[in-house]
């Protein structure tokens, strides 16, 4: 889910700096300080890349809007160039030129830079044309070409947040509103647009934001749907339209279409049992391919699963697997991830007077239901919102939350044979930013956004407060390095990795270049 409205901040600097903040160290890290040179990283990263399974996906670093179909948000080919044992820096280096909006940035080649923007428009009046895809220059930012694919202010149309994927073929597919595009990565051409249909949430009040590709290269686009009649821009909207107790429901279920990724055909379509304002996943669960959405019904959501056929092309949902996830108090639950044979969920995706909760759902048996309050009881007076969906280590059996209302982020260690879970560490850290991971298996580094401390109430509300990068030994928590503070991330957007080392972090009016460092 989103925060509340706020007034974004345009703070950010624009044109090519250096800037150097020195990083803290860990007080117990591991391994020697990594090698500094990232162009002699880069093949080393191909290489790395080459051996993962990306099936629809463009094998890159970072061709997936969450690193992959699962979204797992993690990127073990992806390197952190700074030490483990003594001080780092962060070389900072603003965008040039500017992208109003910035989302999510992806890489397809080395060199190679895209990103979304657009997309995060103000809530009333007059908005920036958007939704746009942008190539830009990974080291400087400089556009090399927009594409601008929608102007609400003349269509009427509700912008709201979309995702970036590059497909396997390298071109860039994008869906907003009730429309999918395909779009040449090289030009920025628009090869095919289509209209996937509008169902029960009308051409007005739907966003098809969510889009994965299953393994046979089926493109699942999900729609999220605002309160009908609801005249708010952005993502907010998903929130903010308050709804009546009587006549038709809060929001439209939502649609799911599957799509032909070179014609945009529209292959089959699903009426879901709730509106899904967080995306969906998709894994291979004993030889299909299935799709686990969570919905947005406050106190009600469920996790569903359905399944994709690629034969029939059809899609099918499992009647038997319709679990409540929601403690009594807590409100939406946020996407799932996939943990070995669980399936993974934050709760609290909307503001809360009960703590928040990771839940577990095994996929053998749904009936087997886990879950861990990793920030502990909520104090009287206080309120939790953990819109970011939790991140997933599958390798190293660990999950990831972070609850904004709380103010902290916590490393879950996880049980797969029993689902059971104890927190390996939990840390203050206010954000709403998604959790990501880096780097192999037995040095994984945790980023995450943290809110200036010093942050007023009037600037937390009003969007002005200033935000920065962190880099974690995702096994214990402790603080590798860290940037100067930046103006504000849009929410549920991450610290993205780039080739060799680099890192962006996008803002409301472009983006940084950050590059943690052993100090010098």
């Amino acid at each position: 889910m989103f925060p509340r409205p706020v007034l974004r901040s345009s703070l950010v600097r624009t044109g090519a700096v250096a800037v150097f903040a020195v990083g803290l160290i860990a007080a117990t890290g591991a391994g020697a300080a990594a090698s500094t040179s990232s162009s002699s990283r880069i093949s080393s990263e191909v290489a790395c890349q080459s051996h993962l399974s990306t099936p629809g996906y463009f094998s890159s670093l970072n061709g997936a809007e969450v690193a992959d179909a699962a979204r797992s948000q993690l990127y073990p080919c992806a390197d952190f160039l700074g030490s483990w044992t003594a001080p780092n820096t962060v070389a900072v280096t603003a965008s040039k030129g500017s992208y109003q909006g910035a989302t999510f940035i992806n890489s397809r080649k080395p060199g190679e830079l895209y990103l979304v923007g657009g997309d995060s428009p103000p809530t009333t009046g007059t908005v920036p044309p958007g939704p746009y895809v942008a190539k830009v220059n990974s080291k400087t930012g400089a556009q090399i070409w927009r594409t601008v694919l929608d102007n609400a202010n003349g269509t009427g149309r509700w912008i709201a947040t979309s995702n970036l994927n590059i497909l396997a073929d390298g071109n860039i597919v994008e869906a907003w509103s009730h429309f999918v595009a395909i779009l040449d990565a090289d030009t920025g051409r628009v090869i095919k647009r289509r209209s996937l249909g509008a169902g029960p949430a009308g051409p007005d009040d739907g966003n098809f934001k969510h889009v994965t590709v299953a393994p046979d290269g089926t493109l699942i686009i999900k729609q999220q749907n605002r309160v009908y009649g609801c005249t708010t821009q952005s993502s907010v909207a998903l929130l903010m339209c308050p709804g009546t107790s009587s006549g038709p429901p809060r929001q439209a279920n939502s649609m799911m279409v599957a799509v032909d990724p070179i014609t945009l055909k529209v292959l089959d379509t699903a009426l879901l049992p709730e509106n899904m304002g967080t995306p969906h996943t998709i894994t291979q669960f004993h030889g299909k391919t299935a799709i686990y959405m969570v919905g947005s019904n406050a106190g009600l959501s469920k996790l569903y699963r359905y399944f994709w056929n690629p034969k029939t092309k059809r899609f099918s949902q499992d009647t038997a697997f319709v679990v409540s996830i929601l403690a009594p108090g807590q409100t939406s639950g946020d996407a799932p991830g996939i943990l070995g044979n669980w399936i993974v969920t934050q709760t609290n995706g909307d503001f809360s007077s009960v703590a928040s909760s990771i839940v577990a759902v095994n996929q053998d048996n749904p009936a087997l239901v886990t879950s861990i309050n990793p920030f502990g009881p909520l104090p009287r007076g206080e309120q939790s919102f953990a819109p970011p969906k939790a991140a997933v280590d599958a390798p190293n059996n660990m999950v990831y939350s972070a609850d904004q209302g709380v103010g902290m982020v916590a490393g879950i260690k996880f049980n797969r044979q029993t689902g059971a879970m104890e927190n390996a560490w939990a840390i203050n850290d206010k954000t709403t930013c998604l959790v990501a991971l880096y780097g192999p298996k037995n040095k994984r580094v945790v980023g995450v956004s943290k809110y200036n401390p010093e942050a007023t109430a009037e600037q937390l509300q009003n969007g002005t407060y200033t935000e920065q990068a962190t880099w974690r030994d995702a096994a214990t928590g402790n603080l590798l390095a860290e940037s100067p503070f930046f103006s504000a991330m849009a929410a549920n957007t991450l610290i993205t990795p780039g080739f060799g080392g680099d890192f962006y972090f996008a803002t409301n009016t472009g983006f940084m270049i950050l590059t943690p460092k052993l100090a010098t």
